[in-house]
């Protein structure tokens, strides 16, 4: 159907509009990345907004690598086509993994609570607890290198893309975020954002040693602040900031202590923004180097917060279309609402959402 924005009617975009510039900064979150596709996949096909520049964290890092790619290989279709090949093959890969569920969770609802007690999960989680991926995974098996290596051509990637891709991974030996962007942008950097420390050896990069960059940066914004000309960041959330109950069940408890601490760094980012908004409405602007940002979020907090930590290991096909087809959704309410704010102003209200 044809989309409608807060101005009026807004159709979907024609050779005769020019694309409105974007950044687009992807958070983390396992299986849940699946949203971020839908949302992606929704955007592309509408056709009107030009990606500058994307930043991913773990789940993020993979869509974003995937989407660069396919953009610079066929454009906005080759984008779409090279995202349902990965997260196909993702869920291809892990069909005989034992952190799926078991065939009878999908008759269930999402929110019923199957995909939490997962044998294969229940069974993982305790292993984890108990041994170290060191001592379980010897040989640092990981099923997302082939997946990504089928997928993108990083050389090619690096020499020729022409979005700005940045992906982000925390250092284990000295506590700092590391941006891998340009020519950095390996299969091994990807890895590294998404290395998840109880299934996975820590990923060695020049002597570096990384894990997922969801607990240092997710996802960092200053790599587009610093390195792209459009104002225009938007954010696509994975982690639910506000919860509708207080956590009494133990899986409950290590749930949001998960999503608490994968959004404290974005939280700190944005309370920097709104402080540098601030002084530039009051009109400094340090010489031109200071300037407003136009924030806008697409989230699954409504959604996704319904579902355990647990099922963002769940790579079932249905379960991944499902969350693909909630990302169309929130997309489409975001062209209908806010479209026509890109490259005007704000559409999210950080003082009301994050701070």
């Amino acid at each position: 159907m044809a989309a409608k924005s807060a101005a009026g009617a807004h159709s979907e975009n024609d050779s005769t509009t020019k694309p409105r510039r974007i950044n687009i900064a992807l958070q983390g979150g396992g299986s849940h990345g699946a949203f971020a596709w839908g949302v992606i996949d929704r955007l592309l096909e509408h056709g009107g907004v030009e990606i500058e520049g994307i930043v991913g964290t773990s789940a993020g890092a993979m869509n974003a690598a995937v989407t660069a790619y396919g953009l610079m290989k066929g454009g906005n279709e080759g984008a779409r086509g090279r995202l349902y090949a990965f997260w196909h093959s993702i869920s291809e890969a892990a069909r005989f993994s034992l952190l799926q569920p078991p065939p009878w969770s999908k008759l269930m609802e999402p929110n019923s609570g199957s995909l939490d007690m997962a044998p294969g999960y229940i069974f993982s989680d305790f292993i984890s607890r108990m041994f170290s991926p060191y001592q379980t995974n010897p040989l640092n098996l990981n099923p997302l290198r082939d997946v990504l290596l089928a997928t993108v051509d990083f050389e090619e990637l690096r020499k020729q893309s022409h979005v700005k891709l940045f992906v982000s991974a925390s250092n284990v030996m000295n506590n700092r975020l590391r941006i891998f962007a340009g020519n950095e942008v390996t299969v091994d950097a990807v890895l590294a954002s998404a290395c998840l420390p109880f299934m996975f050896k820590a990923v060695e990069i020049d002597g570096e040693f990384f894990w997922d960059g969801g607990y240092m940066g997710n996802p960092p914004l200053y790599p587009l602040i610093y390195n792209c000309e459009s104002r225009d960041v938007l954010i696509i959330q994975l982690n639910p900031i506000n919860i509708d109950k207080v956590p009494n069940t133990a899986q409950e408890i290590l749930d949001r202590i998960n999503t608490l601490s994968f959004n404290s760094s974005l939280m700190r980012e944005m309370r920097a923004i709104n402080f540098v908004e601030q002084i530039v409405d009051n009109g400094y602007d340090h010489d031109g180097r200071l300037k407003k940002m136009f924030i806008h979020t697409i989230d699954g907090e409504h959604t996704l917060n319904k579902l355990g930590v647990s099922s963002k290991l769940n790579a079932d096909w249905d379960f991944i279309m499902h969350l693909r087809a909630l990302g169309r959704t929130a997309a489409e309410q975001f062209i209908e609402q806010d479209f026509d704010k890109i490259g005007v102003s704000s559409s999210t209200n950080i003082v009301t959402k994050f701070l």
